[in-house]
């Protein structure tokens, strides 16, 4: 089996892992980080969405080894010092989540596309947003939620 070595919410983590162990699974049943949801096993619905070096990335469709040396953040990574990110906030806030299951996989990739995009209208977000499905919200507050949090993000 492989030794995988990687940083994890700015943890050096590395365990032997069998060739064929997905990331998401890595993340839950290794370090027992279960923000990071398994949806849909087939990267469509996005819940498994973590960041590796810097950018999103669904994590049912990458190979743990695939990361090895990778810097990786999941959504227990984002609050900083016990304050939640501003993008948790507004979630929090603007009830951008029902059931909460797709809610770390929006977050996630909320998160990047702010970090990357300058043009945070209601169009731009549902589109930065297509990987990630939702079934009890409508997404009106989702995009509420990501548009608050981009504003404060700037500022």
């Amino acid at each position: 089996m492989p030794t995988v070595s990687m940083t994890v919410n700015g943890k050096q983590v590395s365990a032997d892992v069998a060739p064929n162990t997905l990331l998401v699974t890595f993340i839950r049943e290794n370090l027992r980080l279960t923000g990071t949801h398994v949806g849909c096993d087939t990267s469509q619905c996005g819940a498994c969405v973590v960041h590796v070096d810097g950018n999103s990335a669904k994590s049912c469709t990458m190979l743990a080894v695939q990361a090895e040396g990778a810097e990786i953040t999941t959504i227990e990574g984002l609050a900083s010092g016990g304050e939640l990110h501003p993008m948790q906030k507004s979630f929090q806030e603007n009830h951008g989540l029902q059931c909460g299951f797709c809610t770390t996989g929006m977050i996630m990739t909320a998160v990047d596309m702010v970090n990357k995009q300058d043009d945070m209208d209601d169009a731009s977000i549902r589109k930065g947003l297509e990987g990630n499905i939702c079934r009890c919200t409508g997404y009106q507050n989702i995009v509420k939620s990501v548009k608050a949090a981009a504003k404060e993000m700037e500022g």
